[in-house]
């Protein structure tokens, strides 16, 4: 007789996924609205969170730091610089 099938727990996350999902957190911004004001709002906090990603990847690859102490110093960074622009809405109206 077979041993009845029960499915695993789901895996914890490991260093390299919660470093890799941290990365993409903080890239992953909603788009501006159409104002100008907006518009330079989200390239600046685009351009400031890629920086800080690739800071944290840097010190991961050339200088051996820890993935796990990377997201987190990564998220920290994140969340100190949170979405403060008007995000583009779907109105649903024909152009």
């Amino acid at each position: 007789m077979s041993e009845p099938i029960t499915p695993e727990a789901p895996p914890v996350e490991d260093a390299v996924t919660a470093l890799l999902r941290a990365v993409h957190d903080a890239l992953d911004l909603p788009l501006p609205d159409i104002t100008e004001r907006d518009e330079r709002k989200h390239l600046r906090l685009l351009t400031n969170r890629a920086a800080d990603a690739r800071r944290v990847l840097a010190g991961v690859l050339e200088q051996d730091h820890d993935m796990e102490v990377a997201a987190r110093l990564l998220r920290r960074w994140t969340a100190d610089e949170p979405v403060t622009y008007t995000p583009w809405k779907d109105e649903g109206v024909p152009a």
